[in-house]
């Protein structure tokens, strides 16, 4: 059991997994209701929670209490698209009567925290920061008003609230950690706080350990370091100290980099991602080791129960039935939203994440022509639904969600929804029957929104980057679109690829619907066995002890990837 009271984890811990750990993240997607998550990093923190709760493990949340979420994603009123950020009130948390301060731009902030207990919606306890009290002036309290506050200065003052003011937390709580786990670089302060206390990097360097999400430049960002140092980033120590223990040279602090160099220890996401960040990073000096903990997700809240129990009784004809009566509940919401009336006997493709450049959610669109010709067949009829939020200030990102708004006013077998958060992609898995996933390969970390598509008994169409090579077999459990040269221009990338995607679709995912749908019975049935148990999060959860909490005493020799970018690209 832990020591801290009244906030004792209120179930004794399973033996296997004694190492008290406190897990840090931006984002928890735990619950529709509770909006402190943008996208995959918080779908990923929330399945966790619920797999630590499952499987009994010693180990809590740290977050933030975002006082207007993310954003809500609405309609202008042409149909595009707009942001609203909108006051959230969250009667579920407890209120704790804990206040302390934390420095930032030399300025005392103050800090209280929520409770959310494990019986709410079960998954392991998490307290959330906050710096909306009213002994904070107005600058203070916005550091906890917006997930990725577009001014650089408060996403600074957010990742101090995260690492200082979790790690401060922690200390009032009489909660020792044997492991602060960073998921992304975010709360990495915490570090620097703790060396700041104590001036020993081995300890340090000890309990902490590192989760990097994506290869992408955005998500690993860079700062310069002058302006760390004038905000408390550091928290007090000598820049000629920082720059020692992070290895920068220049006036530009990379985040990543500094993480890896003070983590024991730090994993990539999939195989094909730890083999990049091995490529990028093993060789810099005093890099601790980079291991695979491929991503997953909680099966016992996205697997559609149902769906399981007609597969493993063998029937078939229950297992169609079921798959229709959600596509109905999924396309009530498409009405609802567009006023279109979708035929639960048509195919149904859905393209539906965090629409970003790289995922090219416009790439059906490439030839117009051919999509046109493609969504016009009356022999082959599709439905396709687009859903996703964009970046509130990415507007490239809303340009390509605009675009597919007007359109879908054109095409009645076209839609794009909004809204999309926890409950509107279990209807979007539960009723596609194609989940269609078009990264630039090398670009995604992971991925793993097909995952649950698979748990609700939808077909993964992807390009072979992040998880999908661990998973997809072609025309056996998914269909694998051939990906193009990853060192090619992206434009030349992007049309190659659109037209392996189209003539994919054209040739064989859409023929195999029609005219051969026990081969299509047959590959939705087998996706769904191969998606368990590798990817549920229990087996996630578990590998974190055994190859993150638990090391050195855990030989690193197990899930390190052989090859895995080569694999992928060349299949």
């Amino acid at each position: 059991m832990s020591t801290f009271s009244p906030y004792a984890l209120p179930y004794p811990t399973d033996a296997r997994f004694g190492n008290r750990v406190a897990y840090f993240s931006m984002e928890f997607a735990i619950h529709q209701p509770l909006k402190t998550y943008a996208g995959g990093l918080g779908y990923l923190a929330g399945s966790f929670m619920r797999s630590a709760y499952a499987l009994r493990q010693n180990l809590v949340g740290i977050g933030i209490l975002w006082k207007y979420g993310y954003y809500d994603q609405v309609r202008k009123s042409d149909q595009t698209m707009g942001v609203l950020f909108q006051e959230k009130v969250y009667g579920m948390l407890e209120k704790t009567d804990i206040r302390f301060t934390i420095q930032v731009n030399h300025n005392d902030v103050w800090v209280t925290s929520y409770y959310l207990p494990p019986h709410v919606f079960g998954c392991a306890p998490v307290f959330f920061l906050s710096t909306d009290l009213p002994e904070n002036d107005y600058l203070a309290q916005t550091i906890c008003h917006h997930l990725y506050d577009s001014n650089p200065e408060t996403i600074i003052a957010a990742s101090i609230l995260l690492g200082v003011g979790g790690a401060k937390l922690l200390d009032l709580l009489h909660y020792a950690p044997d492991i602060y786990h960073l998921n992304e670089a975010h709360a990495l302060p915490l570090a620097f706080y703790q060396l700041s206390q104590s001036q020993d990097l081995a300890s340090v360097k000890k309990r902490l350990v590192f989760t990097n999400h994506t290869p992408e430049e955005a998500g690993n960002p860079k700062t310069d370091l002058r302006l760390l140092e004038r905000m408390g980033y550091f928290c007090q120590l000598p820049i000629s100290q920082v720059r020692n223990l992070t290895g920068t040279n220049g006036e530009i602090f990379d985040h990543t980099a500094a993480a890896l160099r003070l983590a024991k220890i730090s994993n990539g996401v999939s195989q094909m991602h730890t083999a990049y960040l091995q490529k990028v990073w093993q060789h810099i000096p005093e890099t601790g080791p980079i291991v695979s903990v491929t991503n997953a997700q909680h099966a016992a809240y996205w697997a559609d129960r149902p769906l399981y129990a007609a597969l493993k009784s063998g029937d078939d004809a229950a297992l169609l039935l079921r798959k229709k009566e959600l596509k109905r509940l999924l396309f009530e919401e498409v009405a609802d939203q567009t006023g279109e009336i979708y035929d639960d006997n048509i195919l149904t493709i859905v393209w539906a994440r965090r629409f970003a450049g790289y995922k090219r959610a416009d790439l059906l669109l490439y030839d117009f022509d051919r999509f046109q010709r493609m969504i016009t067949r009356l022999d082959y009829p599709v439905q396709i639904i687009w859903a996703g939020k964009p970046y509130p200030s990415d507007y490239p990102a809303i340009a390509a969600f605009d675009r597919i708004v007007h359109i879908s006013k054109v095409y009645p077998n076209c839609a794009i929804l909004v809204g999309y958060e926890l409950k509107l992609s279990r209807l979007l898995k539960q009723g596609a029957d194609l989940w269609l996933n078009t990264p630039r390969i090398t670009h995604e970390a992971s991925g793993t929104s097909g995952m649950t598509a698979a748990m609700n008994g939808a077909i993964n169409c992807s390009i072979p980057d992040g998880w999908v090579p661990e998973f997809a077999r072609h025309a056996s459990n998914a269909f694998v679109i051939p990906p193009a040269d990853h060192r090619l221009p992206t434009y030349e990338q992007d049309r190659l690829d659109a037209d392996a995607m189209t003539t994919m679709l054209e040739e064989v995912v859409i023929p195999t619907y029609y005219r051969n749908p026990s081969h299509w019975m047959n590959i939705v049935r087998t996706g769904m066995q191969d998606i368990f148990p590798y990817f549920d999060s229990d087996r996630m959860a578990t590998q974190y002890y055994e190859r993150l909490y638990q090391y050195p005493s855990t030989p690193l020799t197990a899930g390190l990837p052989e090859r895995a970018v080569d694999v992928a690209l060349h299949h």
